[in-house]
């Protein structure tokens, strides 16, 4: 019956534009020239006649409109007025740490290859299988409020609600990540994010540490280059990083890296043109995605994944599971899987993509996850902040609840749903609780992944040699120099000693155009208009003597 009342209003919002024009025309115009981000609450109106309802406090008490002010009142004996401030003082719930600002919308995965021989998992099997999901994107350093064009990585972050749990895979917009060792997380985030005492972003620091941790030049070369900043969330690719672990009925096992690859094509930005775009609207990613989503110009993904066999990855004279590094050609195929597709925008922003919760620990069976100590870190540390910015049953919140759910988890902060209700609370009970069952292939040996504290450049060399052309390595080196530019002189021989070690043509035009800025007299201050401070004076001088001459009217009232 919802779904048929939901059709009814689509039909009705449409006859109502295209019936519109013979009424009035200024409003057609309106309604068909505007994208649909700024016509939304005109388009609430068009589906809702009349009001939705009676207001009410929190409680469900009805609101008399006498007490929707509190001018010549007691507004302490007014409960809509201590209900509104004081949820107001509290409706505001710990910022991300890390990819703070962000939207999101909900779609659809769709099978459309045979993977069996390669997964038992049940999303990725039976092709036109269709799984429910719900995205989130998001821009890595920035704060709540900031710019979604700063040359930063973007995030895609997809939760599958599937039959046998819910699955959450975590994406960047490089191939590759910027650390390797999972204690450098805190670092890497307080180096890239704001200076303690200037709380602004803050060169010196980024490469400071970058220079001090090598094995991040490869994903910076990446942030640098033409990829640094995506033509919108739309028209990126996304990788999870990390090389997974799966396994098949039969009880065989690979080693995978998923890869969603836009349908929309890659585009990215010069820095000059972003510049411009962040000038008018720092809000273009989110813009972007809700009008393409309501303009019914699905967002869409195919997801892969680059596959290697057990055996193989014994063979491999790299570290396959580092994740600051690709794959080498030749020791891997790649095979098709499905198709992500969003179709739908949140109905509300806070309720949806605020209080979603991804967690790269969230698996299925068929996926083990990725066996470097990244991945195992990863798995503890998300639950963890996810329970201190929503709570220890953020799973609960129901754009993260699974189909299936039956626990032992207990009480704590709400939403609790019905808390298992009259069911046993402990493990192992006599009393029929929920029990374990039992997976006969899952594999049992177990595969051990030794890391060494040796930097590599050659991946870095590779990226700026073979995978950008001459065009992209200029552009590359121009966008570089800018952040060079500021830092102390002994800084920027660390830098450029750093990127002539990845490459001596890299690290020798870099301090070409370098030096060739640092002759350049610093620019002028921005132009402003200024305000003559005399005819402030003159105002304020009224202002005084109109204040004097009431205070003098008025004394001799009341006189």
């Amino acid at each position: 019956m919802k779904r048929v009342a939901e059709v009814l209003l689509q039909y009705l919002l449409v006859f109502l534009v295209g019936n519109v024009r013979c009424i009035d025309n200024e409003l057609y115009n309106y309604l068909n020239q505007t994208e649909p981000v700024t016509r939304q609450l005109y388009e609430f109106k068009l589906q809702h006649s009349k009001p939705i309802g009676i207001l009410t406090t929190s409680s469900g008490k009805l609101v008399e409109i006498r007490e929707s002010v509190t001018l010549n009142s007691d507004a302490f004996s007014n409960q809509y007025h201590l209900d509104l401030i004081t949820h107001a003082d509290a409706e505001r719930i710990p910022e991300r740490m890390v990819h703070a600002k962000g939207g999101g919308a909900f779609g659809y995965f769709e099978v459309t290859h045979d993977v069996s021989k390669y997964i038992k998992a049940d999303v990725f099997n039976n092709v036109g299988k269709v799984t429910p999901v719900v995205v989130r994107f998001s821009t890595a350093v920035q704060n709540q409020g900031g710019n979604d064009l700063a040359r930063e990585m973007k995030g895609l972050a997809v939760k599958f609600y599937t039959k046998e749990g819910n699955l959450d895979l975590l994406c960047i917009n490089f191939p590759v990540f910027f650390y390797r060792d999972a204690l450098d997380f805190p670092n890497f985030v307080h180096a890239f994010k704001r200076n303690p005492k200037t709380n602004l972003y803050d060169f010196t620091m980024r490469w400071d540490f970058v220079t001090k941790r090598p094995d991040t030049i490869h994903a910076i070369l990446w942030l640098l280059s033409d990829y640094g900043i995506p033509n919108g969330y739309r028209k990126m690719d996304a990788f999870p990083i990390h090389t997974y672990e799966i396994y098949n009925k039969k009880g065989e096992r690979f080693f995978v890296r998923f890869n969603f690859r836009t349908e929309q094509g890659i585009e990215n930005l010069p820095t000059w043109v972003a510049q411009i775009i962040a000038a008018r609207d720092p809000d273009y990613y989110n813009r972007d995605l809700y009008n393409a989503i309501e303009k019914k110009e699905y967002p869409a993904w195919k997801l892969e994944m680059d596959v290697m066999s057990f055996d193989g990855i014994k063979k491999v004279s790299y570290n396959p599971f580092e994740v600051t590094r690709l794959w080498k050609k030749g020791n891997y195929h790649t095979v098709q899987i499905g198709r992500l597709v969003l179709n739908r925008n949140p109905d509300n922003y806070f309720r949806i993509v605020e209080q979603s919760a991804f967690n790269p620990g969230n698996l299925v069976p068929g996926i083990l996850g990725g066996l470097d100590n990244m991945f195992k870190t990863r798995r503890m540390s998300y639950r963890d902040t996810l329970t201190h910015r929503l709570g220890v049953n953020h799973n609960r919140i129901d754009v993260n609840t699974p189909v299936y759910w039956k626990v032992y988890d207990r009480d704590g902060v709400p939403p609790l749903k019905d808390n298992m209700k009259d069911a046993p609370n402990y493990y192992p009970n006599s009393f029929n609780g929920p029990v374990p069952y039992v997976d006969p292939s899952k594999p049992k040996e177990r595969f051990t992944v030794y890391e060494t504290n040796a930097v590599d450049l050659e991946p870095a060399s590779y990226f700026y040699n073979h995978y950008l052309t001459e065009d992209q390595r200029m552009r590359l080196i121009n966008n570089t120099v800018p952040f060079v530019l500021p830092v102390a002189p002994y800084m920027q021989k660390r830098v450029i000693r750093l990127l002539t070690l990845v490459d001596q043509d890299l690290g020798g035009r870099v301090e070409q155009l370098l030096q060739k800025l640092l002759k350049q007299p610093p620019p002028s201050p921005p132009q402003a208009l200024k305000v003559p401070r005399k005819k402030y004076d003159d105002h304020h001088e009224d202002d005084e003597y109109n204040f004097n001459q009431y205070m003098g009217s008025t004394i001799k009232s009341h006189d």
